[in-house]
C-alpha cells in the first residue's frame, strides 16, 4: 500500500470556542490554541483539526459561515491563524480546517444580495423557489421544521437542510463551485494542510426535493424526511471530482468527509483514486440512536452489535481504502457515557474503550478532553442548553404540548453540548479555561478530572493515550499498526472483543474485555509478548473486567 503522510497521522480535534480563552471573554481563541500546542505535541498528536473559525453570527456555533475569507473576531484574526500554522509547523504539527460548503449563513453577503435582488447572480447561488404563497412542498429539515423559509413578505422561499439561518448553496451553479474552489486555494496558501468537510453528502438534491408538490409524509407532523432526497444523490461525484482535481490532489491535502457512504460507492469515495482521503463512519458511533417521528431518540444496543459493526466497517474500509477511527467529536456526547454504564465508568473502562478503537485500521482521531476521559455534563434543565438545535427541539415540544422532558432526557445522554463544555486544564477557576464565566458551563467534575493532574499521575487516562500513540508511531511496531491488515477474531463471549493487525513481520493482537466479568482468552499469552496493558495484573489466559492488552508475535 502506498504510504501517505495522513495515513501516519494522529489527529487531535479542537473545538476552538471551548479549548482555551486568553482574552477573558469566556470564549476560546486561536491564541489559546497556540499556547497549548506543547500540550498537543507532548501527547503525541501531529495534526490538529479546527472546528469552524470563520466569521459567523454563531447561530450554529460557527457552522453558519458569513465570510469564508476571514477569522471571526471571537477567535482572533487571520494573522493569528497564520501564527498558529507557523507555530504548529515548528512542532511538526499540521493544521486542518473545517470546510462548510453545503450551506452558509443567512448573514453572508451572497445571501443578502440574493434576498435584495431576485435577478442578481447571487440569487442562483441558492435554492430559491417562487410559489403562489405556500411552501413549495412539505420537506422536513434536520432541525425537525420545514426545509423551506419564506423570504420577507414575498412568495419566494429558500431551501435549508439545517436551520433557517443556514441556506443551502446551489451546487448546480458552476460559478458557485468556482467560488468555493478559489476559497479553498486561499487557505491552502496560508499553510492549511487539508480539510474536514462538513455535511458534504447533502450538496446534490433530488428532483423531487425541489418540486412544488406534496411528498408522502412519514409522521404525524405532515412532513417528509429529506434524507432520501438530499443524501448521496446520483451525480454528486461530479461535483466532488472537481474539488479533488482542482484542489485536493494539487496540494497533497488530507481530506476527511462527513458523509455516510454505502459500500457500493466506497471505492469511488476512498479508493485508490478516491474523492477523499477518508470518510467518517457513523455505524458504531451512532449505534445508540434511532429516528422516530422525525426526531432522534436513544435505543438499546448490545456489545455483540457493537463488535459486528466495527468489524463490518473495518472489512469494508480495508477492501476499498482508508479509514478514520474515532469515538468522539463536536456532534457526539462523551463516548464513555455512551458505551459504558455509569457505575462502571473509571480508568479501566476509559482506557479499554480507547484501545478498542485506537488500533483499528485508519487514521485515529482524538477529540479534545477525550484523552483525559472527560464525561457528559450533568444538565439540570433546558436553561443550560446552548446547542441551537436542542433548544429549538425542546421549545417546539413545549409549544406542541409534547413531552419536553423526554427531549431533555435525550439531550442529557446524547446532546452535542456534552462535548462542547470547556476543556478541563486544571482545578483552578473555570478549570483553567478562562478567568471569567465561560459561554457554556464547566463540568463540575473538573476539580478531580483535569489535564494537569493526569499529566502528573503516571496511572492516568492521559498517559495511556500517550502510550497508545507511542506504539502507533514506534519504529518497531508502527508500520504493522498503521498499514497491517485487519482481521476480526470470533469469540465465545460477546464482551471479549479481539482483532489482529498483521503484516509480513508481525501479528499484533488487540484484546478488550468490554464487560464487568472476568473472561477467558482463547489462547495463552507469553508475558514477553505484551506491548500494552491497562492493568498491573499480567494476563496469561484471562482478562479482568475492562482489561485490555496488545500482544505481538513475530512471523
Amino acid at each position: 500500500m502506498k504510504e501517505k503522510w495522513w495515513k501516519n497521522a494522529i489527529v487531535y480535534q479542537i473545538y476552538p470556542k471551548s479549548f482555551q480563552d486568553t482574552n477573558g471573554d469566556g470564549i476560546g481563541d486561536l491564541r489559546g490554541i497556540i499556547n497549548r500546542l506543547d500540550y498537543i505535541k507532548n501527547l503525541g498528536a501531529d495534526t490538529i483539526w479546527l472546528c469552524p473559525i470563520n466569521v459567523s453570527p454563531m447561530m450554529d456555533n460557527g457552522y453558519d459561515i458569513a465570510d469564508y475569507y476571514n477569522v471571526d473576531p471571537d477567535f482572533g484574526t487571520n494573522e493569528d491563524l497564520e501564527e498558529l500554522v507557523e507555530a504548529a509547523k515548528k512542532r511538526g504539527i499540521k493544521v486542518l480546517m473545517d470546510l462548510v460548503v453545503n450551506h452558509c449563513s443567512s448573514e453572508h453577503a451572497w445571501f443578502k444580495e440574493a434576498v435584495r435582488d431576485p435577478k442578481s447572480k447571487y440569487a442562483s447561488y441558492f435554492i430559491i423557489e417562487e410559489t403562489d404563497g405556500k411552501e413549495p412542498n412539505n420537506m422536513r429539515c434536520y432541525a425537525a421544521a420545514s426545509a423551506w423559509e419564506r423570504i420577507g413578505d414575498s412568495n419566494r422561499f429558500y431551501f435549508h437542510s439545517f436551520s433557517r439561518e443556514q441556506p443551502d448553496l446551489n451546487w448546480e451553479n458552476p460559478e458557485l463551485r468556482k467560488e468555493i474552489i478559489e476559497m479553498m486555494k486561499f487557505w491552502q496558501k496560508k499553510g492549511i494542510a487539508g480539510f474536514r468537510i462538513d455535511a458534504i453528502g447533502n450538496i446534490k438534491k433530488s428532483k423531487e426535493a425541489l418540486e412544488q408538490k406534496p411528498i408522502p409524509t412519514d409522521s404525524s407532523d405532515g412532513m417528509a424526511s429529506m434524507e432520501k432526497h438530499v443524501l448521496m444523490q446520483n451525480g454528486i461525484e461530479e461535483y466532488l471530482r472537481e474539488l479533488k482535481e482542482e484542489v485536493f490532489d494539487k496540494y497533497d491535502m488530507m481530506t476527511v468527509a462527513e458523509v455516510d457512504v454505502p459500500e457500493e460507492k466506497m471505492e469511488r469515495f476512498i479508493g485508490k483514486d478516491g474523492l477523499f482521503s477518508m470518510v467518517f463512519d457513523f455505524s458504531y458511533t451512532d449505534i445508540d440512536i434511532e429516528k422516530r417521528n422525525g426526531k432522534e431518540w436513544k435505543r438499546d444496543w448490545s456489545i455483540k452489535e457493537l463488535k459486528e459493526k466495527i468489524f463490518k466497517s473495518q472489512n469494508a474500509i480495508q477492501k476499498y481504502g482508508w479509514g478514520s477511527p474515532y469515538l468522539e467529536n463536536h456532534d457526539q456526547p462523551r463516548s464513555i457515557d455512551k458505551y459504558v454504564s455509569k457505575e462502571e465508568i473509571g480508568y479501566e473502562s476509559k482506557t479499554a474503550l480507547g484501545a478498542l478503537y485506537f488500533f483499528l485500521r485508519g487514521t485515529p482521531f482524538i477529540y479534545q478532553g477525550q484523552e483525559i476521559g472527560m464525561e457528559n455534563y450533568p444538565f439540570k434543565d433546558a436553561d443550560e442548553l446552548r446547542d441551537p438545535f436542542a433548544v429549538e427541539r425542546y421549545e417546539q415540544s413545549v409549544k406542541n404540548g409534547e413531552n419536553a422532558e423526554a427531549d431533555m432526557e435525550y439531550f442529557r445522554a446524547r446532546g452535542r453540548d456534552n462535548s462542547r463544555t470547556p476543556m478541563q486544564w486544571d482545578d483552578g477557576a473555570y478549570a483553567g479555561f478562562s478567568d471569567t464565566e465561560p459561554w457554556i458551563p464547566v463540568n463540575p467534575n473538573y476539580k478531580t478530572m483535569n489535564a494537569k493532574s493526569q499529566m502528573e499521575e503516571t496511572h492516568s487516562v492521559y498517559h495511556f493515550y500517550q502510550k497508545m500513540i507511542c506504539l502507533r508511531k514506534s519504529p518497531e511496531y508502527g508500520k504493522t499498526l498503521t498499514y497491517g491488515d485487519f482481521e476480526g477474531i470470533e469469540t465465545e463471549k460477546d464482551a471479549l472483543i479481539g482483532y489482529k493487525r498483521a503484516d509480513e513481520k508481525y501479528e499484533i493482537s488487540v484484546w478488550v474485555n468490554f464487560g464487568n466479568e472476568t473472561v477467558d482468552l482463547p489462547e495463552k499469552l507469553e508475558q514477553n509478548s505484551i506491548l500494552l496493558n491497562n492493568r498491573t495484573e499480567a494476563p496469561e489466559s484471562k482478562l479482568l473486567p475492562y482489561q485490555t492488552i496488545l500482544a505481538v508475535k513475530e512471523k
